[in-house]
């Protein structure tokens, strides 16, 4: 659906469209003025900033659009919900591509593979989910943690794939066979569960941040903790390593920033 309004501005556009809470955005790495955003309202939209008159409606969620992420050549946007629902979106039709269910529990997250249409996504179930959007094609299902997947993604070399749970563990995979290599948990790891990961550019380092406040790196291919950050308070809320520098950023409700230099 293409909404026009020529007669509003933009904060007007936007109040008239979203009718709660605003839960995701994501931005297209291949279009500059292009940001999809998802909420409590069990709607997304796709916006041109710029132009406040126009929107595209990414309807049929049966509850809040919890995720949201473009796939690294921007053709494909993909919508999480707390329905257990992951709808794959055709940027250049402006039509919906393919609906991609088998989670029980609402999704977590969403993440696309760095050199293709495949798409991950964590659930409330335990569960992390791959399918091809491509084909619109279940690939595999990887089960072992105790409690909801709150975080994860693919390693930048699309070779692994890490995710966090509120189980107090991350977990590394094998993608193509679904094995699970290592369990990253106890002493000196999070003793709660965990809220945001990221992973370094050389897919060497996994850092990941907690509730209790704490943020640890692990060696992927070892799976084990090479350092351990202490500095913040209260739960960690975001995290992010720098492109082409040693330095990582984290995000907490102490209402601290800090820059590590890993």
């Amino acid at each position: 659906m293409i909404l026009h309004n020529n007669n509003e501005n933009v904060v007007q556009i936007i109040a008239t469209f979203l009718l709660g809470e605003l839960y995701t955005t994501a931005c297209s790495p291949t279009d500059a003025t292009l940001v999809a955003t998802g909420g409590g309202d069990d709607r997304g939209f796709l916006w041109k900033i710029n132009q406040g008159d126009w929107a595209f409606e990414l309807q049929g969620h049966q509850d809040s659009v919890s995720s949201l992420a473009f796939s690294t050549d921007g053709q494909l946007l993909a919508s999480g919900g707390f329905d257990g629902i992951v709808k794959v979106w055709d940027i250049s039709k402006g039509d919906l591509k393919c609906t991609l269910d088998g989670p029980t529990g609402g999704i977590e997250w969403v993440k696309w593979h760095p050199r293709g249409h495949l798409i991950l996504a964590g659930s409330e179930d335990s569960t992390v989910w791959m399918w091809n959007a491509d084909k619109s094609a279940y690939l595999n299902m990887f089960s072992g943690h105790g409690s909801g997947v709150t975080c994860g993604d693919f390693t930048p070399d699309g070779k692994v794939i890490c995710t966090g749970s509120d189980d107090a563990t991350m977990r590394i995979w094998n993608p193509k066979t679904g094995e699970n290599i290592h369990v990253v948990r106890g002493h000196p790891y999070h003793n709660e569960g965990l809220t945001c990961l990221t992973i370094s550019s050389d897919s060497a380092l996994a850092l990941t941040g907690s509730k209790d406040g704490s943020v640890h790196a692990v060696n992927i291919s070892t799976g084990k903790v090479v350092s351990s950050l202490s500095a913040h308070s209260d739960s960690i809320e975001c995290i992010g390593f720098a492109v082409s520098s040693p330095l990582a950023a984290t995000g907490s409700m102490d209402k601290k920033l800090i820059i590590w230099d890993i």
